[in-house]
């Protein structure tokens, strides 16, 4: 293992143009995670290349030439003849062992919960990053949005390959079962979904024992591949379901369904912003830390809002709703409501505002 640390150790990183992102390492310890493709690997190498060069090591736990058992042995005191500060540790699996060193960087899909690594969840990109990739911010910016998503990489992808593309990230990424249940996440996007069901549709065409079905369930919402959305003070209701970038769901469904879509969307603004949210019965989104409910209605018009408004009437009196947002595609305006205040927002406005 001498001759291939030797060789890492040497090895100049590469970066092409880098688009900053909201989150960013220093000089603490880290555990980053996030789906393929988000761009954890990115923020390591930039943040190395600010660093003297015979400083760091970077090790990429995927390489299939590492004979892991002889690393953990010989890695220790090669970063102690070297004088190595920062050890990098991409695509980390519990496999490799740990040296001491003063600053130690990991990335994984997983969080291993360690407590002594600073924690940073890096997700694909919001609106706000994703305009940093724009040429020009215009009317075509959000539009590039809904055909790209959020995965950085998606900008160098021709768009007859897209698909190809995510289905082979994907693949590679996510296990047989897992692939499968996210198939059908992404036909039931923006829509209630249990594993209970999940379970009854795949044993259908494959064998499989609800126990492993729900495991891998549960991989792929701790993986966060899959979001799930609450029903307000009912826990064991079953939950919403939304997939953690909206380019999946033309990659992995046929099916064609713009407001679930659009949803879908708000719902990740939302996550990446740490908003609190549930949904009800006829609401999208109940933002209880601000006395807020977020309606989506991609084509809005007023008298189709006053209507849903008449409809929502008992809930927004019992929870003293204060600000009702309806988020449309284009169209901007108010109406008038005795209880609240109401506001239609363009999704590129309600995105970039505070």
């Amino acid at each position: 293992m001498e001759i291939l640390l030797e060789e890492l150790y040497k090895t100049e990183i590469h970066l092409e143009k880098y688009h900053f992102r909201k989150l960013f390492i220093d000089e603490k310890s880290y555990q980053i995670t996030g789906i393929s493709q988000s761009g954890k690997t990115k923020i390591i190498k930039h943040y190395l290349l600010g660093l003297k060069k015979s400083s760091y090591i970077y090790i990429d736990c995927n390489d299939v030439r590492i004979d892991v058992e002889k690393l953990n042995a010989s890695l220790l005191s090669f970063c102690n003849k070297n004088k190595i500060d920062v050890l990098v540790l991409d695509n980390y699996n519990p496999e490799f062992k740990f040296v001491n060193v003063s600053q130690l960087i990991i990335a994984s899909e997983i969080d291993y919960d360690l407590e002594y690594l600073e924690k940073l969840q890096l997700y694909p990109l919001d609106y706000e990053e994703f305009l940093a990739y724009e040429h020009k911010y215009d009317s075509t910016a959000l539009n590039h949005f809904f055909q790209l998503g959020g995965l950085p990489v998606m900008h160098k992808i021709y768009a007859d390959e897209r698909n190809l593309f995510l289905q082979k990230v994907i693949r590679n990424t996510l296990d047989d079962v897992e692939f499968d249940i996210m198939m059908l996440c992404a036909k039931m996007m923006s829509q209630k979904l249990s594993a209970y069901t999940i379970y009854e549709r795949l044993k259908v065409i494959r064998k499989i024992s609800k126990d492993k079905l729900y495991k891998s369930f549960e991989n792929l919402q701790e993986k966060n591949y899959i979001h799930l959305l609450e029903k307000l003070n009912h826990s064991k209701a079953t939950k919403k379901v939304y997939l953690c970038d909206t380019s999946f769901k033309s990659a992995l469904s046929v099916e064609k369904n713009f407001g679930r879509l659009f949803e879908n969307m708000i719902f990740l603004e939302l996550l990446k912003s740490g908003t609190q949210c549930y949904y009800e019965d006829g609401i999208d989104f109940y933002l209880p830390n601000t006395d807020e409910i977020i309606l989506c209605k991609p084509f809005a018009d007023e008298r189709r809002l006053f209507q849903k408004l008449e409809s929502i009437e008992a809930f927004i009196f019992t929870h003293s709703i204060k600000k009702i947002t309806a988020v449309s595609m284009n169209k901007e305006g108010g109406l008038s409501h005795p209880l609240a205040s109401v506001a239609i927002i363009p999704f590129d406005i309600w995105a970039l505002g505070d």
